[in-house]
């Protein structure tokens, strides 16, 4: 038997869906593997604290903690995600906590007690996601021994929604918890289960489908596994987050068919800095990803804080939004400007190709049939190296919304000529690309106002956008021309700013980025 078949076929024993929820280890099988988390909660497990507002992802009222083993084997790392677009099968390995699991009503833990003496709780119905969102950041501080101020609660909370309390209660009680009594949560049960469940042959799920056959999930948790897999079934639903994926069923009703998860695959999960390269796996979660893209580019920092909510940053991966190929995602401008190439994989054959060589077409990129995206590599600015480079995102609201337009924007100006120019705009196209005409009308001309005014008025040569529900196409021009000229403000050799005055917030290391000005409803100046 060859290696490829062998791999598979260890992979077709099915088994059940195994978890940690409600003090014992969970075994599930005979539902429909798009079953999402939520789903689960209240119409299998009877736990109906947890409740279903947008199922989208959007308002947080389905907020739940999702538990895994640490690196070192010996603790657990907790993250706040939405039930309403995980699927069922993604908990395989993990511990699901609910809100059904912090104190009860006789016994208050300090996130609950904090909730209630600040009358931060009105109809009530999205009060469990704002304690479990709350909850996770208590453990989150209480692991590091910081306390977050203010602004850095309103954007840990900025994917729970509240329509009838105000934000200023929910911020009081965020402030309030932890002034009472230290009461965490039991870790010892969730390490010992984990580690239980750590020894598990890796996932196959199957169970029966509507149209009579049978609907199966596999988890590998080795890249040569995985590229097996995906080889031998190149039609197979990779899924990652699903925190796209997971309207395709919920609101598009869409049957996925065969699906591979992401999540268990070890080495798709690292990040590590060597030759002058940060390479990112494509299953690194957003978060973290844009975490270490920040350490490198401090001028990203706003556009981290603004890329969707904590929820979806903690579920979502940088490489499915890249795979995923939206013309108005924001991580694709990112890369781009930063000249990061994509590493692809089939079988055992690796392949690199620059990012924005990627994009095809709108929703087409350059992968084969059976090949997937392994990795990203990002080139690492030397310290002597005189880029320029800021990034925006014009949009509706300012947390957790859809860019109507983003740009990142970075140059080289030796001696006061532009020596490389990086103009990536999102929303502007089919794609996510360069504005090559942009580009060059800057190439070799001092960086000047009259430069930036003929880049500006080569964008439309480069860009026919559309118009549609977020902005009209006039729009999207104005506005591109506009950023480009903000740029040039900001980075010229007599600006107003220092380039580091323009980004002056602080991050912990385990603490969202506290924004410029405080947008958050309820957040006073």
């Amino acid at each position: 038997m060859t290696h490829c078949a062998l791999t598979l076929a260890r992979m077709t024993a099915a088994r059940p869906i195994r978890f940690f929820h409600r003090g014992a280890i969970r075994s599930v099988s005979g539902l429909q593997p798009t079953t999402t988390v939520l789903q689960y909660l209240r119409e299998q497990a009877h736990q109906c604290g947890t409740k279903e507002g947008c199922a989208e992802g959007d308002c947080g009222a389905c907020t739940v903690m999702v538990g895994e083993l640490a690196a070192d084997g010996q603790a657990v790392a907790l993250r706040n995600v939405n039930a309403c677009i995980q699927f069922l099968p993604m908990l395989d390995g993990k511990a699901l906590l609910t809100v059904e699991d912090l104190g009860s009503s006789r016994d208050l833990n300090p996130v609950q007690q904090a909730l209630v003496s600040c009358h931060a709780s009105q109809c009530g119905f999205c009060t469990p996601g704002f304690a479990m969102t709350l909850q996770t950041l208590y453990e989150r501080h209480q692991d590091d021994g910081t306390r977050p101020s203010r602004q850095q609660l309103a954007d840990d909370l900025s994917g729970n929604l509240c329509r009838c309390t105000g934000y200023r209660p929910l911020l009081d009680a965020g402030e309030r918890m932890f002034d009472l009594p230290v009461r965490r949560l039991d870790r010892a049960p969730l390490v010992q289960a984990l580690q239980t469940l750590a020894a598990d042959a890796p996932l196959t799920y199957e169970s029966p489908a509507r149209d009579g056959g049978a609907q199966r999930v596999h988890a590998p948790q080795s890249i040569q596994s995985l590229a097996a897999l995906y080889e031998a079934q190149p039609k197979a639903r990779l899924v990652a987050g699903a925190t796209d994926v997971g309207l395709w069923v919920n609101k598009q009703h869409r049957d996925l068919g065969e699906v591979i998860l992401l999540g268990r695959v070890a080495a798709l999960n690292q990040i590590s800095r060597d030759n002058g390269l940060l390479r990112i796996g494509a299953g690194v979660a957003l978060e973290d990803a844009w975490a270490a893209l920040v350490a490198e580019v401090p001028e990203l920092r706003e556009l981290w804080l603004r890329f969707a909510s904590p929820p979806v940053r903690h579920a979502g991966t940088l490489g499915g939004n890249i795979a995923n190929g939206s013309p108005i995602g924001d991580g694709a401008p990112a890369l781009m400007a930063l000249d990061a190439e994509v590493v692809l994989r089939r079988g055992e054959r690796q392949r690199r190709m620059p990012l924005a060589s990627f994009y095809l077409d709108y929703m087409k990129n350059a992968m084969e049939a059976g090949e997937f995206l392994e990795a990203l590599e990002v080139p690492l600015a030397s310290p002597t190296t005189a880029r320029r480079l800021r990034a925006y995102k014009i949009s509706k609201r300012y947390d957790s919304d859809i860019s109507a337009l983003c740009a990142v924007l970075s140059v080289r100006v030796d001696q006061g000529r532009v020596e490389q120019a990086r103009l990536v705009f999102g929303g502007m196209a089919a794609i996510v690309k360069r504005a090559a005409a942009a580009e060059a009308a800057m190439l070799g001309q001092p960086w000047t106002e009259t430069t930036v005014a003929a880049a500006a008025q080569a964008l439309s040569q480069d860009f026919q956008p559309l118009t549609d529900l977020r902005a009209s196409a006039d729009y999207r021009l104005r506005v591109a021309a506009n950023l480009l000229r903000r740029f040039w403000l900001e980075t010229r050799d007599d600006a107003p700013l220092a380039p580091q005055a323009v980004s002056v917030w602080r991050l912990g290391a385990h603490a969202s980025p506290a924004r410029p000005t405080p947008n958050t409803p309820g957040v006073q100046p």
